[in-house]
């Protein structure tokens, strides 16, 4: 199907449990574009060196801030002096996130989650440590707006805003071939990671659950995404992820029947070890989940000795 759509895919590796991302390239009349760019560090570099070796890339557009989508960008514009194209949202999101003053913040706010004060400034830590992963940030020529329309291949494709995995995702959109490029925003396997980040969106769940009925109306038959490969039918799968979520909310409230902190909930959810890296991720789904309950009136949120507590 990518064949018929005149687009290549180029999947980098990625050091996690989540071991790639799929980035995608297409030539146009002006060049090449690329969609996402993988973290930087050497592994990504030796991959796009010899594929952007003699072309003209024109276009880089990047999805979301998030470190496998964005990371490279900058280095990569430096190599092709090409223009960058993404939200003004997660560009800002990008600057901030990775700013000394985010960075002095986070160790206390995930203290405030009941985490013990050594694993949250470790946590805090492994944020840090994606400054150079993520720098030089690229200089972002146009700010990417809903309906926006550009080519891609050999199809026209339209601009989705689709917040909930970052507030400023998009994903790419083409009527004719009802084809759609998920980016993060709908997997095939795994569920999109949806984070309170204790700045921006306040509720993340809510945004997200929207965006994912917004894109049923799409009926969209092929769907690309940025981890995974390509399947058949977004709708059964977005289906899945919105059952998903209302079971994990149906289980907090379970929970709840004793008040707790995000830490103690987090583990009850997820019963098993992990590293800092994978917690900061368990750790911001479960306030997601838990500030979604909030502000629908179906629990309530405490500061209790210097720590939230949550309870119904």
């Amino acid at each position: 199907m990518l064949d018929s759509l005149e687009v290549s895919y180029v999947t980098i590796d990625l050091p996690f449990r989540l071991n790639h991302v799929n980035c995608f390239m297409a030539k146009g009349e002006d060049g090449w574009t690329i969609i996402d760019s993988g973290l930087h560090n050497s592994i990504t570099y030796n991959k796009w060196k010899p594929i952007i070796k003699n072309k003209k890339v024109a276009n880089i557009i990047i999805t979301h801030y998030h470190p496998d989508h964005y990371g490279f960008a900058g280095r990569l514009q430096e190599l092709t002096g090409a223009k960058v194209f993404m939200t003004e949202i997660d560009k800002n999101t990008a600057i901030r996130n990775w700013g000394e003053k985010n960075i002095d913040s986070l160790g206390e706010n995930y203290y405030k989650c009941g985490i013990p004060k050594e694993t949250a400034y470790e946590m805090a830590n492994n944020e840090a440590g994606f400054t150079p992963l993520v720098t030089p940030h690229p200089k972002v020529d146009y700010f990417l707006q809903e309906d926006n329309k550009f080519y891609f291949g050999k199809y026209e494709y339209e601009v989705l805003n689709a917040p909930g995995h970052s507030d400023g995702l998009i994903c790419l959109y083409n009527k004719e071939k009802s084809v759609l490029f998920s980016t993060d925003h709908i997997l095939p396997k795994i569920t999109p990671n949806i984070s309170y980040h204790f700045h921006g969106e306040r509720n993340p769940l809510e945004k997200f659950l929207e965006s994912l009925h917004k894109f049923k109306k799409l009926e969209a038959e092929f769907v690309i995404p940025s981890h995974g490969e390509p399947f058949w039918n977004a709708n059964k799968r977005i289906d899945e992820i919105i059952n998903h979520h209302y079971e994990r909310l149906s289980k907090i409230l379970e929970i709840l029947v004793s008040p707790r902190s995000v830490y103690e909930i987090n583990n009850l959810i997820f019963g098993r070890n992990f590293t800092s890296h994978e917690m900061r991720f368990a750790i911001g789904e479960t306030i997601s989940h838990l500030e979604y309950l909030v502000n629908r009136g179906e629990c309530t949120k405490e500061m209790d000795n210097g720590i939230y507590i949550y309870k119904i």
